[in-house]
């Protein structure tokens, strides 16, 4: 018996790796003098002579995270590139929250039976998020685990590591009582609450809004790391969130400081921005009804607005349309609501920042 005959091709792992190789190439850009390495070796290398620049004491911020059951839907649907940068987004906008610029990412792909068109497919995601993002796809691994993995499934997961001049760290020290709340939109459910939107929406084929279910739900997470960066050297920003699993209630907490006498609550206006017409749908299949397309998602809007527990779970679970949060003085609101609209990230002021014990409450 043989390695092959275990379920492993290392040929396949091969031919994987060689278009692997290609795609991080593609991603160096400006960082290009910082990589000192290719795909391929044990380690990737990355200098910090120039990224570091002018600061004055570099820190080095680092987050990983997964895609989850949102890979279920991109199995029925067989389109695996929008993942890959799923797995970036969720990563790299993580370190943002603390003012970091990615600087490099890594990716984790596991599977049962290793097909390198799809792998290669994943990697491609991959490499777009890196692009968006502004940071390097330095390397990663691929591992072929027959018997843990059916043959059909694949996992991904990514680490990234950015860099912020200590100075500079948001930390939610300089969160005030009557700050503003900025939320910038999603472009969907990104790729949280999937284990729930599996249940409540059985059939990817559904018609929504023109195109079928599965492929409204792979609409990759929204990358705000460029905006967002830009805003940084304009206008100060107090503190930030991204909301993922746990939507509103769990995250936008994480911003507040973790130390010190102050305790802060967020107050939400729920109705300063229209929920996007997928979370409408997905209220509708939580609540069981037998409804589908368009009626089910005016059915939902309509559960929204009177059933209270629904929106509670809803915005314990989603992010509602609402990607991204940002504390900031109320006198700069305004000015960096049209910055980031200016830029095709549109934003809204849905609400403000009160005395309290770390907790959001919605009027």
């Amino acid at each position: 018996m043989d390695y092959r005959e275990a379920g492993v091709d290392i040929n396949e792992g091969y031919r994987a790796v060689e278009k692997y190789r290609n795609l991080g190439a593609g991603t160096r850009g400006s960082l290009s003098s910082s990589v000192l390495n290719d795909i391929g070796s044990f380690a990737g290398i990355f200098s910090l002579k120039d990224t570091a620049g002018s600061m004055e004491e570099p820190v080095l911020v680092s987050g990983a995270d997964g895609v989850g059951t949102k890979l279920d839907i991109a199995r029925i649907m067989k389109k695996y590139d929008a993942v890959g940068i799923d797995c970036v987004a969720m990563c790299v906008n993580d370190i943002l929250c603390h003012g970091a610029k990615p600087l490099f990412f890594l990716d984790y792909i596991a599977c049962g039976k290793l097909d390198a068109d799809i792998a290669v497919k994943l990697v491609e995601g991959v490499a777009a998020g890196c692009k968006e993002a502004g940071c390097v796809l330095l390397g990663g691994e691929t591992a072929e685990m027959p018997g843990f993995y059916n043959n059909e499934n694949y996992e991904i997961a990514g680490f990234t590591v950015g860099i912020v001049d200590r100075k500079n760290i948001i930390d939610g020290k300089a969160i005030r009582k009557g700050d503003a709340l900025l939320g910038i939109a999603s472009s969907g459910p990104h790729s949280n609450g999937f284990s729930l939107i599996r249940k409540a929406l059985p059939d990817m084929t559904e018609d929504f809004d023109g195109m079928s279910l599965g492929r409204a739900l792979l609409e990759p997470t929204r990358i705000y790391v460029k905006p967002v960066l830009d805003l940084l050297q304009t206008i100060p920003v107090h503190g930030m969130a991204h909301i993922t699993g746990g939507g509103f209630c769990e995250n936008i907490p994480r911003m507040f400081p973790a130390c010190g006498n102050r305790s802060f609550n967020a107050l939400i206006n729920s109705d300063s921005w229209t929920i996007p017409a997928i979370f409408n749908r997905i209220a509708a299949g939580c609540a069981e009804l037998t409804e589908t397309g368009s009626k089910a998602e005016k059915a939902g809007a309509e559960l929204l607005q009177v059933d209270k527990s629904l929106r509670k779970q809803m915005f314990n679970t989603f992010n509602m349309g609402i990607g991204f949060v940002i504390a900031l003085d109320k006198g700069d609101a305004q000015r960096a609501k049209e910055y980031l609209d200016s830029r095709g990230f549109p934003a809204w002021e849905i609400g403000s920042i009160t005395v309290g014990s770390s907790e959001v409450h919605f009027e």
